[in-house]
This record gives structure tokens, sequence and C-alpha cells, in this order.
């Protein structure tokens, strides 16, 4: 069999000296043509193996470069450098496959994270992205174990469908109609009859009226998959195609909804501490130096571990909008005219108000409810006042929301009423409004975009660096 290889992170932890094992990865570096870095992506660290003079030749020397990949059998033994207690005295060296020297763009030096971006199909062989898709999936692992501890029914929502969840109409199309002499209606609009589907199509912006039907049925659920947003927005916040959890629970009203977030944001971060510290560690270090060189008020007032650690031991502070757009009102910040955006009750919060929020005045993660019903969507249960809806948003220090979610409106004549007042079509909704016909219950729901999480929990600071190839405007490379 050719492959009994062992991991480098599995022989590293073990006690494995004095045993004959095989190894396989890829060469970091090669020096003094006897010492070889090898890393297989199973941990950071990298694994010496020793070759004794005279045991290759110079050809195979040569081809040892870096971006190589190597199988090397040899005797565990332990080290006498730095850093680790094992290295490999090699018996046997196999070149898998070479890499030459002069072309592989990843040189043992550090790259800048734009550079990186550019070549995104090999940055992953770096220790950074290394620690960072460890840690993704560690996260995503952590999300399907804390709904599966809980009961809940993982469904599957489509990534096509004819509804716009959000009503916001930034949306991908999709059609297998030809673009430059579409089929059209006498009027001249298109005619969708004659397309796959036999209707317009758009690629999927949230699971959540899908995941409403199927918690009728299961009482509690959630989806986590691929959303689309065709939202022009080039920040270090927004991507085109990101993953979203959403759970719905049927028999919950707001503040269930609120109890289940934190504890699910609290556990998916435990279940990182302890799964992957090795990479968290490298990833605090990693932000602590790239913060040296901001101005001091531009730098965290935490490190990344000891911010993880806050959110896990604290309660979220809990406030209304208005609440909260008092707060702003009154802070020194708005005072001394340095929001960008204005600030007054009815206003939809842009980052800026919520990291005010969150970094300088709680210094928490924040949950804010009870939003105007005219910034939120049509499916938030209303309030009696009239003027708001039974909405939640969690804001997170360094990135503003993280979660948004709602009671959704149970009672069938105030959700159809309210879908006519946004020029929802109501027929075309039909399956969606049975749920409000047949049985209807309390029940509530939220998303959590895990990019977002995922960039809460690595400390980087740029969305596209958290998901291995981000779609963007102008950008679908790789």
């Amino acid at each position: 069999m050719f492959n009994k290889r062992v991991k480098v992170k599995d022989l590293l932890a073990s006690e494995a000296t004095g045993q004959e094992v095989t190894v396989m990865g890829w060469v970091r570096t090669f020096r003094n043509n006897q010492f070889i870095a090898l890393n297989d992506g199973s941990t950071n660290n990298n694994l010496q193996i020793v070759v004794e003079l005279g045991m290759l030749d110079e050809n195979t020397l040569k081809r040892i470069t870096t971006g190589a990949s190597l199988k090397v059998t040899g005797e565990a033994v332990p080290s006498l450098g730095k850093g680790q207690k094992m290295e490999i005295k090699a018996r046997s060296l196999e070149i898998l496959g070479d890499s030459d020297a002069e072309k592989f763009p990843l040189q043992p030096k550090k790259h800048s994270l734009e550079f990186l971006r550019e070549i995104a199909h090999l940055r992953f062989r770096t220790n950074t992205f290394g620690a960072v898709f460890r840690v993704r999936h560690a996260l995503a692992f952590a999300i399907h174990q804390f709904f599966n501890e809980k009961g809940f029914v993982y469904i599957h929502t489509p990534i096509v469908t004819a509804s716009d969840a959000e009503g916001a109409g930034e949306m991908f199309r999709v059609t297998t109609l030809p673009f430059d002499n579409p089929p059209r209606n006498e009027d001249g609009s298109i005619n969708f009859k004659e397309d796959f589907f036999g209707r317009s199509t758009n690629l999927t912006v949230s699971g959540q009226l899908e995941g409403e039907l199927a918690a009728m049925a299961f009482s509690e659920i959630y989806t986590f998959g691929p959303t689309f947003r065709a939202e022009n927005s080039n920040t270090a916040r927004h991507l085109a195609e990101f993953w979203m959890i959403e759970p719905e629970m049927a028999f919950y009203d707001l503040e269930d909804n609120m109890n289940l977030a934190e504890e699910f944001i609290k556990y998916i971060i435990r279940y990182a501490m302890e799964h992957n510290r090795e990479d968290l560690d490298f990833l605090a270090q990693r932000l602590a130096e790239e913060e040296k060189a901001l101005p001091q008020d531009k730098r965290s007032e935490m490190g990344l571990i000891e911010k993880l650690e806050f959110v896990m031991n604290n309660n979220f502070e809990r406030i209304t909008y208005t609440e909260a757009i008092d707060i702003l009102l009154n802070s020194p910040a708005y005072k001394k005219k340095k929001f960008q955006y204005e600030v007054k009750w009815g206003i939809d919060m842009q980052s800026e108000h919520e990291r005010y929020l969150v970094e300088k005045h709680f210094k928490k993660p924040v949950i804010v409810t009870n939003y105007p019903k005219e910034i939120k969507a049509f499916y938030m249960r209303q309030n009696d006042d009239g003027k708001t809806v039974a909405a939640m948003d969690i804001l997170a220090p360094g990135i503003g929301e993280i979660v948004g979610g709602s009671q959704r409106e149970e009672r069938l004549e105030r959700l159809t009423e309210r879908m006519k007042e946004m020029h929802i079509p109501v027929e075309e909704m039909w399956w969606y409004l049975d749920t409000r016909r047949f049985g209807s219950v309390p029940h509530a729901g939220f998303g959590l975009g895990f990019e977002r999480m995922v960039l809460f929990v690595t400390g980087m600071t740029n969305i596209r660096d958290v998901i291995a190839f981000p779609r963007t405007p102008k950008n679908a490379e790789f």
C-alpha cells in the first residue's frame, strides 16, 4: 500500500522516537543539503528531515526545492534543534512532485495578504492561511455538532429559487435563455416561459423562507449553505458568495431567539479554542505584530485570545434600537461630528455606529432589538407600538453586525397586509403563507454570516482572507 504515512501533527504529538515512520508533505526549506523542513498541512509546525551527507545523488539534491513534494521513510529520533522534540533521520526519500524554484511564487519569506490573494490557489500553503482554514473547518464542524446536540434537523434549502427572501432585489439571475436574443412578450419584456424553469429564477439570498416551512413540521431546523448577493460592495466585509447558518425554531419568541444565538456563538468559539489553540495562538501573534504598525487609537484593546475568552465568559449586552440611537446621539463621537453617517431614529445603523456601541461604549458584544419596521424585512413580527418589529441583531467587536434575526410574523392578516405595503407578490408566495393558514405558531430564527464569524475568531481584517476563493465585484478568479 502506498499510503502508510503518519501526519506531521500526530507524529510531533506522539512518543514515536525509535520507530520507523513514513511521512509525506511539501518542502518549506532545505538548507546545507542536509536539513529539510517538511509540512503536510495538518499543523503549522514543520517536521525536520535529516539527510545524511552522501545519501542522495547530486541530481536528487537539486530537486529538493521549496514547494516540491516528498515521501520520506526513516527513524524518528530526538531532535537536537529548538522548537520540536523529534525529527526524522531519513533512510529513503522519494520526490513525488517537482517544483521549479525559479517560478514557485511562495518563497520562504513574508508575503503581503494582497499578493497572496492574487495566488489564492497556492495561499493555503502559508502558515497564516493554514491556520485560518483549519479554524474555519473547526467552526463549521462545531456548528453541526451544536445543532445536532440540540435535536435540530439539518435542511438543505435550494440554491436556485424564484423568491427574494429579503426583498432587496440584489440577486444573480439563473437562466438558459440566450443573452443576445432572448424570447420576448408583446410588451417587450422577456418571456421566461421558455426558460429552463418556466419562470424567472435567481441564486438564493437566504434559505430562511424554505427553512420556516420545515420548522412548521420538525419544530427546530437549521440550514448551512452558500448564499449570493449581487451587491456592488467592494469592502473588507462583503462577498458576493458567502455561507450562512440559518436556524428556524417553532414555539420561540424573540427572547428565546436571542438566548439561542448567544449560546450558539459562545459554543462554536469555545470549540475552536479547545481544538485549535495552536492555530489561534499563531493568529493572535500575527495580529499583535500587524497592529504594531497602526496608530494607538486604531489598535485593539484586547489581544485575540483575550477577546475570544471575553466573549465566551460574559453575557452579551441587550438594548433596544431606541436606546442605541440615544447612546449614539449622546456620544462624544456624535458631538464632535466624528460619525460619517447621520444619527437619528429611523436610520439603518451603519458599521461605524454598530462598532461604536460595541467597541467604545459597552466594550462587548451587543444585541440590539426592536428596530423600525421600515428598515426591516416583511416577515418580521410587528410590535404593538405600530412602529417597530421584533428584530434582533448581534453586533461584534471589529466587525459590526454578525447575526440578524427576528421573531417571524405568524398572523396571516398582519403578514399579508405588510407584504402588500412592501409590494411583495402575495399570490406568488402562497406556499409560504400556507404555514400561517394551517397550524400557525409563534416562531423565530436568525442568520449568521459564516465568514464574518471566521473573521471574528481568526482576527483577520479582510473577509476575502477567510473564504478559499472569494467572489467579489469584477473578481471570479480560480
